[in-house]
């Protein structure tokens, strides 16, 4: 069996063009938002593999991991900063859903304040 070593991985060349084009500071090379952008990169390599190869069980089970580890960093990059979560999500085109129990942890955050005005003023 042959494999084509540039279909598995991604070359240097396109990962030093990724962490330049994704880079926060002058010497990054390994912050969240590149480590994200390079998994994107293996992701969709990986995809387009997967859609010739059916029945390639250990790289499906690579791309799951990938696919794991860049949710794990996009959730602690949105953590510790939204706003460069969000302008790294319209780069990389990433479909996120907002968490549910987010939404519902602020609704809750404002009703308490407004109870707490309440008896207040009373």
């Amino acid at each position: 069996m042959d494999i084509d070593k540039e279909n598995t991985m991604l070359d240097k060349k396109k990962k030093q063009a990724i962490i330049k084009k994704f880079k926060t500071h002058a010497n990054d090379t390994g912050s969240p938002e590149i480590q994200i952008a390079i998994l994107t990169a293996e992701i969709k390599e990986l995809t387009e593999h997967l859609k010739d190869h059916k029945k390639d069980y250990s790289s499906r089970r690579g791309l799951i991991r990938k696919v794991s580890l860049r949710r794990k960093l996009l959730r602690y990059l949105e953590r510790e900063n939204e706003k460069s979560f969000e302008t790294l999500a319209k780069k990389l085109k990433l479909k996120i859903k907002k968490r549910v129990y987010e939404e519902l942890s602020e609704v809750a955050k404002v009703i308490k304040e407004k109870e707490l005005e309440k008896k207040g003023k009373k």
